[in-house]
């Protein structure tokens, strides 16, 4: 189920290539540098390969790095999602993290890669939710299910 290399750049690199996330931000040089695509059948797909560092001290990947995967993938759902549907102007990541419920269902791998899939369940102007997924070796290991919230900058208010 591994997805093969895109020749066309990620999602993150294509609309937030300067964003200091640590999960998904190109610009984190110390970031996990995740990096989704477009899939098949509306899904945005990415391969992550854990780093010795990720361990959870039993030699799995830990949970924590797994909610930040399934949340920063969802991200790039939620980019590519508005973009398409036309809900911001210039494709960039407009929406925050409003809420995220994370299911450990298996112990997930250290050392070998494992692919992330999510999924538009619903989008609007204000809110946006996804579902995702972590696999390997052909099974489920943890989902996620979150809610995104339009995000818009309000002017400094002077005092």
């Amino acid at each position: 189920m591994v997805a093969s290399p895109s020749p066309t750049p990620s999602i993150q690199d294509r609309f937030f290539a300067d964003v200091p996330c640590f999960g998904c931000g190109p610009g984190n040089a110390k970031g996990l540098q995740l990096k989704s695509f477009e899939g098949p059948d509306d899904t945005v797909r990415a391969v992550f390969q854990p780093w010795p560092e990720h361990d959870n001290g039993l030699g799995f990947l830990n949970g924590g790095i797994i909610a930040t995967l399934l949340d920063c993938h969802s991200a790039a759902a939620v980019v590519l999602g508005a973009q398409q549907r036309g809900l911001v102007p210039d494709g960039t990541l407009q929406y925050v993290t409003a809420g995220i419920d994370v299911s450990y269902r298996r112990p997930s791998p250290l050392h070998e890669p494992a692919e992330l899939v999510a999924r538009l369940v619903s989008a609007d102007d204000q809110q946006i939710a996804v579902d995702a997924e972590l696999w390997w070796q052909d099974k489920l290991r943890a989902t996620a299910s979150s809610t995104w919230k339009r995000w818009r900058p309000r002017p400094a208010s002077g005092h």
